[in-house]
């Protein structure tokens, strides 16, 4: 009996390391607290704002709450918490690598040098960088900026992508930052700039949420295309593959494209109004092949 006891222990002990063992990194961090915290964007539309009830929505934030629900059927916890933090783009990369934020649900690009910190899920947008202007400027390319002030968002690489530009090389502008997309576009709005260079799906939410849409216009060539993605922590491979699964499941299905027409097609609030924003062929590509490469792929 006391065998037969100590046999039972044993067993019991080894199932209990080997259980512990099944869940590490994020996942284990996730089912000790019971919580999991997104890193959201407030004005990263459409991929993820606030509306005109502070709630965040957007295509990344549905597509990150999709990874939520395989995590709660992963741990077995249907009643996990889901926290929202704010983030913005100077500090989403330290976010994600200090633990504080889990899942970032931005409109964060994939690069070579942001892989050496944090990790990718497959691509889920591909962007280009180009620059909303006011019609009336009559600035239509770089070569018209020179001397002139240009917005750009603190911690993006808009302005890097102007200078390496065969056009932006000789241009001598002035770069003047907002604190994110929002204040960016505010510095533009108001005449404190005469441009605002970022991602094309960014420019085209802004303006359509504007108090005049009609003003605007996105011109110049695409100083970069870029893929971007949800982002989280590096060397974590059981959380990874949780991601990398569930993102792929949704390209498999084809229940991607039904998020993309809701949020880039059709009406979105606050303004209720479509970007019309077709899918390029580099993500329908990308969906059909799913992948986590970095920009600097793009460009070969």
């Amino acid at each position: 009996m006391k065998k037969l006891l100590l046999v039972a222990a044993v067993l019991s002990s080894i199932a209990q390391v080997s259980q512990a063992q099944e869940i590490d990194g994020t996942l284990k961090k996730v089912k000790d607290t019971g919580s999991i915290t997104l890193g959201i964007r407030e004005s990263s539309g459409p991929l993820s704002y606030l509306d005109a009830n502070q709630k965040v929505i957007g295509y990344h934030i549905d597509i990150c709450y999709k990874i939520v629900d395989a995590v709660k059927a992963k741990l077995k916890l249907p009643g996990l918490k889901v926290a929202e933090q704010a983030v913005t783009s100077q500090n989403r990369i330290p976010l994600v690598v200090n633990g504080t934020v889990d899942l970032e649900c931005g409109s964060t690009t994939n690069s070579a040098d942001r892989q050496k910190q944090v990790a990718f899920a497959p691509t889920t947008f591909v962007t280009n960088v180009r620059m909303a202007v006011k019609k009336a400027s009559g600035i239509t390319d770089l070569d018209q900026l020179g001397g002139k002030p240009v917005a750009t968002t603190t911690g993006t690489t808009s302005v890097a992508l102007m200078r390496a530009h065969e056009k932006g090389k000789s241009i001598d502008f002035k770069e003047v930052y907002g604190k994110d997309h929002a204040d960016s576009f505010l510095l533009l709005e108001s005449d404190r700039a005469v441009a605002f260079v970022m991602d094309d799906n960014l420019l085209a939410s802004l303006i359509a949420n504007s108090q005049n849409a009609a003003q605007y216009a996105i011109v110049g060539p695409a100083l970069s295309t870029e893929p971007i993605a949800i982002m989280l922590r590096k060397d974590d491979p059981q959380f990874k593959a949780l991601v990398d699964d569930t993102v792929k499941g949704l390209m498999k299905s084809g229940e991607i494209n039904k998020l993309y027409a809701k949020w880039f097609t059709s009406p979105i609030p606050p303004k209720n109004v479509s970007l019309n924003f077709a899918m390029s062929d580099a993500l329908k590509n990308a969906i059909a092949n799913p992948n986590d490469n970095p920009v600097e792929a793009y460009k070969k």
